[in-house]
């Protein structure tokens, strides 16, 4: 849960409920890939529930990471407008907040203090995620396997309300649950 709550910790609870009133709320088999390497996204995700894989077809599909409750995924395609690098695929059965690319980007152009407050989190989001992955290529151990923290509940340090972060994550939760 730790990543969400990043960018959850950055957004108002207005930017929120946008977010609970324009994204939908799926659920996926497991088997279902959610995101193909080389093909194009229409949607930024948020994983609620459930665990995925990532695979890399360079390293002949060999699965590199898993991805968890409290993820966001597509946010990299977001941004630089390129094309996914990784396939992910659900390895349980897993709960997805979808925001369509296209209403998301709308809302950007058209609410500045979003935008900032959207970019912002993506920014510290991959900030994170970097920081993560430069400190795992210094372990002993195999430095392509992306993986969580072994306290999968810790929250980054540049959260910089993580109790306010947890409760609106807790909140979303609980308003998706009711749809």
């Amino acid at each position: 849960m730790s990543k969400v709550l990043v960018i959850l910790g950055e957004l108002s609870d207005r930017d929120i409920d946008w977010m609970l009133a324009n994204g939908t709320r799926t659920q996926i088999l497991p088997g279902t890939t959610l995101i193909t390497e080389g093909k194009p996204l229409d949607a930024l995700y948020i994983v609620l529930e459930g665990t995925l894989s990532v695979a890399v077809s360079s390293l002949g599909d060999k699965e590199i990471g898993k991805i968890i409750a409290g993820e966001v995924l597509g946010e990299m395609s977001f941004v630089d407008g390129r094309l996914p690098s990784a396939t992910v695929t659900a390895i349980e059965e897993c709960v997805i907040l979808s925001i369509p690319r296209r209403l998301l980007t709308e809302k950007l152009e058209q609410d500045v203090l979003f935008s900032l407050r959207f970019y912002r989190a993506i920014t510290k989001f991959l900030s994170s995620r970097l920081r993560g992955t430069v400190q795992r290529f210094g372990d002993d151990s195999d430095g392509l396997m992306y993986q969580e923290p072994d306290d999968e509940g810790a929250i980054p340090e540049n959260v910089e309300n993580p109790d306010l972060a947890a409760s609106r994550f807790q909140w979303l939760l609980e308003r998706l649950k009711g749809s």
